[in-house]
């Protein structure tokens, strides 16, 4: 899969904690793209129709006694097919022995050999969830995330509308800080967003008048949290006379980032107006309507049903006094 992202093997290394077999010189600066992995069965038997050469191959207990069937020679040969397609690295599970035709065709196409552990189908599901993270696509926003209730809310707005001032109160009354100024946002699945803070701006909060401050320090390890899924998004504006704002929320809004639908709204700032409450609320009334709970619907259909029965009795009255 073609992917504008990349991660440095070595990170993966570290990562899974994996045994260096076999390593060409230069291998630090060996990257991969693709953020699935693969077991080569059908390869290791010659098939190579639809092989992608940029994951990673992971050679389990089947096709290590797959191989054990082979003599050394036609070993040899199917290692060298294999190899050959440039692949970043074939990892060996279960911490099975190489074969040593492996190790000899790794020498001569400079393919790293590696081992793990651990059982091949969990090493693949870590591997693949880890590299769908490490390479999702992604985007920087001018916002303020904060967890409120479990709830990822990123708060948008043109600069000195009170994102961050909001976030600080917030932290106050108990909820966390993820970043200010620019979010980071991941998208790892086809309908979740994860943000975080640039690494030189995290934990850091900036208020107009005070300057720079350190939340982690200020309000302690609890105050920060280092990533969050997006539930969602308020738009806080300047108050407009004249404008009108939805009253009841019947609207489901929603905006797009990354292809992500997530739920938003618009909320207009003016002197007087706790935002830090609202955004409580708003997270709070998010997560009722995730669990099926929708307090707008239900007060709406109160209201027709009032003036259905209202009108039931008027059609009922005219007819006793119409005999």
């Amino acid at each position: 899969m073609d992917n504008m992202y990349s991660v440095k093997l070595t990170d993966i290394i570290s990562e899974f904690k994996l045994e260096i077999l076999y390593a060409p010189e230069g291998y630090e600066k060996s990257v991969v793209v693709a953020d699935d992995v693969s077991r080569p069965g059908l390869q290791l038997a010659g098939f190579f129709d639809y092989f992608d050469s940029s994951r990673l191959q992971i050679i389990g207990k089947v096709e290590n006694t797959f191989l054990e069937h082979f003599t050394s020679e036609k070993r040899l040969q199917t290692f060298e097919k294999l190899l050959s397609k440039h692949i970043p690295a074939i990892i060996i599970s279960r911490g099975l022995d190489p074969y040593p035709e492996c190790l000899e065709m790794a020498e001569k196409y400079g393919i790293p050999v590696l081992r793990s552990i651990d059982p091949t189908s969990y090493l693949m599901s870590a591997l693949i969830a880890w590299l769908k993270n490490a390479l999702a696509p992604r985007i920087t926003r001018h916002g303020v995330l904060v967890e409120v209730y479990g709830e990822g809310v990123l708060l948008l707005g043109e600069s000195g509308v009170g994102k961050s001032e909001s976030a600080i109160e917030l932290v106050k009354r108990g909820h966390r800080l993820v970043a200010d100024d620019a979010v980071e946002l991941k998208k790892i699945s086809s309908n979740t967003l994860v943000g975080s803070a640039p690494e030189m701006i995290k934990h850091y909060i900036e208020l107009r008048g005070i300057g720079v401050i350190d939340v982690r320090r200020l309000f302690g390890m609890g105050a920060i949290r280092p990533t969050q899924n997006v539930d969602l998004i308020i738009n806080l504006e300047p108050w407009q006379e004249g404008m009108q704002y939805d009253r009841l929320g019947l609207e489901n809004l929603y905006t797009s980032i990354l292809d992500v639908k997530i739920p938003s709204l618009t909320v207009p700032v003016k002197p007087g107006r706790n935002l830090a409450i609202i955004i409580e609320v708003a997270a709070m009334n998010n997560r009722e309507k995730k669990m099926g709970y929708n307090a707008a619907h239900e007060f709406s259909e109160r209201i027709n049903r009032h003036f259905e029965e209202a009108l039931q009795r008027q059609i009922e009255q005219e007819s006793e006094n119409g005999r």
